[in-house]
């Protein structure tokens, strides 16, 4: 192995992530974080930042990312630019793989995120943050008096489309199906408002912009007519898949793979096995918003710390 064992190791480098190494090394835990080859999170593909306290005039999302990391480090944080490739998760031993090399850690933090689901078209990920969101309560404002869509047709969706009308003058749901998967509530409450009209049986073929979005390529799936429909954003609600492929089988997680905290109500952030915290997207399904992830980061550090003191 090789290495002396370390306090904290942190996987991850998103808000969570990162906020959670501020708070540890400042208790001279000396955490080791691997902020993987994508750093930063999802705020690395956000433009501006206007919800972040602190920061009256907003900050752009990698901006963000950057004075967190700087800040981790001022305070002695290790960051490491890897991909964690294996974990071993047990009460009584913890090791962390970066391809040979291992980690043997009395705590770990897992801030490994959730990933967004998206259509996958090549104009999607080139007008994200130009236009196309993943994030309605994040960018909602940036469309105010605009025409927009949302994609999807579960909760998610007539959610987000029914929040989006506090901003946009129309909302088109676009949805594959000629039914949905949402709730009947949530269908009802779409329904109901004026500003929302629903777009059936279709899907969305490409998103249309130089610079930034101005309408999508939609194709119904029952006639094959292909159609345009000018929109000046699109924001995707077809949910999100939390990053826990490597932690299956070592810790609980819900149906959906969201690892499940407070299994130590002392401390919120603990995970099915002892020593091990999570915090972050990659076990809220609810809120995903950077501040509530950095706070539950700041809440996995001082568990860990009294965690190691217990310990000790």
């Amino acid at each position: 192995m090789g290495n002396e064992k370390r306090d904290i190791i942190i996987i991850g480098s998103g808000p969570a992530g990162l906020t959670a190494a501020i708070y540890a090394a400042r208790a001279n835990l000396k955490p080791l974080v691997f902020e993987g080859a994508q750093p930063g999170g999802q705020l690395m593909i956000t433009t501006e930042v206007e919800n972040f306290p602190g920061f009256k005039d907003g900050i752009m999302g990698p901006d963000l990312m950057q004075e967190m990391r700087a800040q981790a480090e001022r305070f002695g944080a290790e960051i490491v630019t890897a991909d964690v490739t294996k974990v071993e998760l047990s009460a009584n031993k913890k090791i962390v793989w970066e391809d040979e090399d291992a980690y043997e850690t009395k705590t770990v933090i897992i801030a490994t995120g959730a990933t967004a689901n998206l259509l996958g078209l090549e104009n999607e990920s080139r007008l994200m943050g130009r236009g196309v969101s993943a994030c309605a309560t994040c960018d909602g404002f940036f469309f105010t008096n605009k025409e927009i869509c949302v994609v999807g047709g579960g909760d998610s969706a007539m959610e987000e489309a029914t929040f989006l009308t506090r901003f946009a003058s129309k909302v088109h749901i676009i949805h594959r199906r000629d039914q949905f998967r949402a709730s009947k509530i949530m269908v009802q409450k779409a329904t109901d408002n004026p500003k929302i009209n629903f777009i059936m049986d279709s899907i969305v073929t490409d998103v249309l912009g130089d610079q930034t979005v101005n309408g999508v390529k939609l194709k119904n799936k029952k006639t094959n007519e292909i159609s345009e429909l000018k929109v000046e954003g699109m924001f995707v609600a077809i949910g999100h898949t939390p990053n826990t492929k490597m932690f299956k089988g070592q810790l609980d997680m819900d149906e959906k793979g969201y690892i499940i905290t407070c299994s130590d109500k002392t401390k919120q952030t603990a995970t099915s096995v002892p020593g091990v915290f999570a915090c972050g997207d990659v076990q809220d399904p609810h809120y995903r918003q950077a501040v509530t992830a950095a706070g539950t980061g700041c809440a996995a550090a001082l568990d860990a710390e009294h965690y190691i003191e217990a310990m000790e």
